[in-house]
C-alpha cells in the first residue's frame, strides 16, 4: 500500500516496487512528497509512465541531505537493482570527473576514468546546460 502522507518534503530517492516486491523504478527528488505525489495525481501520462504507475504496489524512500547526494544515490540504486523502467544509467557509465593534469601548466580535462597522473575532482554534470556541482 502506498502511503503518500508518510513522504517528507525533503530530498532523496524513491523506489517503486511491484506486487512481487521487485524494484521496478528508482527516482530522485528535491522534494520527495511533491515528486512521488505527482505520479498519482496526474491522469495524462505517457504510455510508459502509465504502465509503471499501474504496476506499482509499494514504495520505499531514502532521505538524503542534499539533492546532489540524491543524484549519486539514484545512480547507485539503479546499478544495484536494474529496475525495468529505468533506462538511463543502466549502461554502467560513471559520472564525469574533472581531472587536473600534473604538468608545469596544468590542464583541466573532463573524464570518466581515474588516471594515476591526474588529480581528481568530482563534479556532476546535470542536464543539457552542463552545470558543474562540486
Amino acid at each position: 500500500m502506498i502511503d503518500l502522507e508518510a513522504l517528507p518534503h525533503l530530498p532523496g530517492c524513491y523506489l517503486f516496487k511491484n506486487e512481487e516486491g521487485t524494484v521496478i523504478y528508482v527516482g530522485k527528488a528535491k522534494d520527495l512528497k511533491k515528486r512521488v505525489s505527482s505520479y498519482f495525481q496526474k491522469r495524462d501520462h505517457d504510455p510508459k509512465t502509465a504502465s509503471l504507475i499501474e504496476a506499482v504496489t509499494d514504495l520505499d524512500f531514502i532521505v538524503t541531505n542534499t539533492e546532489v547526494e540524491a543524484f549519486l544515490l539514484e545512480n547507485t540504486l539503479i546499478k544495484k537493482h536494474w529496475p525495468r523502467y529505468n533506462i538511463a544509467l543502466k549502461d554502467s557509465k560513471r559520472y564525469a570527473c574533472i581531472h587536473l593534469t600534473d604538468e608545469k601548466f596544468p590542464r583541466i580535462k573532463l573524464a570518466r576514468k581515474k588516471s594515476r597522473w591526474w588529480k581528481l575532482f568530482w563534479a556532476l554534470c546535470l542536464g543539457k546546460g552542463k552545470r558543474l556541482h562540486f
